[in-house]
């Protein structure tokens, strides 16, 4: 299946199983009012009170109370567009990352006056760029990937938060086909001062692109993950330098997705027991939260830290959005049967984390 086919379709909307059915301790989910109907694709929480969301139509929707009540409203010339990455930084500061048709339709958005004002900090120019997710290590420095040009993944880094360069030239040369996924924004991940990871698909091999130096520089890991025109890895999480969790499938087939995790910084990946809802894993995030600043109580809580949730789609049109949570980074597996519709799901701590999906809804989920 070619990227093209892939887009299109995102527009439109044997391991042995250890499932288990009934948890000692299943999480809490509480319905919330976005204020808009429009598909909410990323989800970013700053700390238990402040949340950012975005999806279709340019629209964002803010909460300061936890969820308690949101504010939504559409980015200015963006209402065309999709956001399909959201970074909060605070109550007042938030980056969004736009997709479109056309090549300058990717862009990167900031306001820091709580969505009251927003400007545009970089515009795509590169033909056939298609970037994918974002993610920062601080409030002023992040990186956004992109899906390979010619063999060559036309990267972008800031280190003020304002102005965004290139940093083709540091990453590792792609393979044949190879692209991302852009899941939620959760095709990248960073943790500490310098570390980050992508995880790719579309080639002969599923792989991650690591860097342990603000990415200066880049090595490329095999996974165990299925990858092909349609499948490999979409979502990466790390919950130290050494210990993260992939996730992803194959969008062709609808079966039954895969999860590895790493104990190495992502240089060796072990397939887990596979989570227990059809479709490819869509995105994925640790329960203890991966903020900038991860100064709130709760937010290290030592019972809760391979606990990982995750959500999946289907194809032809992305509409299941089940999900699932585990305790022990895919050992044993619980479903969530009340959720549905669900893109995204991200936390600032066991007991605050978000799911957006389909028709602006929200759910709290509180382990």
């Amino acid at each position: 299946m070619t990227r093209p086919s892939l887009v299109m379709l995102l527009f439109a909307a044997c391991a042995t199983l250890v499932w288990a059915q009934e948890p000692v301790h299943q999480p809490k989910l509480t319905f919330q009012y976005s204020g808009t109907t429009q598909l909410l694709i990323a989800v970013s929480p700053v700390n238990s009170q402040v949340v950012w969301a975005a999806g279709t139509g340019g629209t964002y929707t803010v909460t300061t109370d936890g969820g308690s009540s949101w504010k939504s409203g559409a980015v200015p010339g963006a209402e065309a567009l999709q956001f399909r990455d959201v970074q909060g930084v605070s109550d007042q500061i938030a980056y969004l990352m736009s997709i479109g048709n056309d090549t300058n339709n990717f862009q990167i958005y900031k306001t820091t006056d709580g969505g009251a004002t927003w400007s545009i900090q970089f515009t795509n120019q590169t033909v056939n760029a298609f970037y994918d997710c974002m993610a920062f290590w601080t409030p002023d420095r992040g990186i956004a990937h992109s899906d390979s040009v010619n063999g060559v993944f036309p990267d972008i880094r800031t280190l003020d938060g304002l102005t965004w360069q290139s940093i083709a030239s540091n990453m590792p040369p792609a393979l044949p086909g190879e692209f991302s996924f852009s899941s939620s924004g959760t095709c990248i991940t960073t943790q500490g001062e310098n570390n980050a990871w992508i995880t790719t698909g579309g080639a002969a091999i599923s792989r991650i692109l690591a860097t342990t130096d603000g990415g200066d520089t880049w090595n490329a890991y095999n996974t165990p993950l299925t990858s092909s025109g349609s499948a490999g890895g979409f979502s990466v999480a790390f919950r130290d330098a050494q210990h993260g969790i992939v996730g992803g499938g194959d969008l062709s087939t609808n079966g039954y997705g895969q999860t590895a995790t790493s104990s190495d910084g992502g240089h060796s990946w072990s397939l887990t027991s596979p989570p227990p809802i059809p479709g490819a894993i869509f995105c994925l995030a640790y329960a203890n939260g991966t903020r900038l600043m991860n100064s709130e109580p709760g937010g290290n809580n030592a019972a809760y830290a391979r606990t990982v949730v995750v959500t999946s789609e289907t194809m032809p049109n992305f509409s299941s959005g089940s999900a699932a949570w585990t305790p022990n980074e895919g050992s044993t597996w619980y479903t969530l049967p009340a959720v549905s519709g669900a893109w995204a799901v991200a936390f600032a701590n066991p007991s605050a984390g978000w799911f957006v999906g389909n028709n602006g809804e929200i759910y709290k989920i509180s382990f």
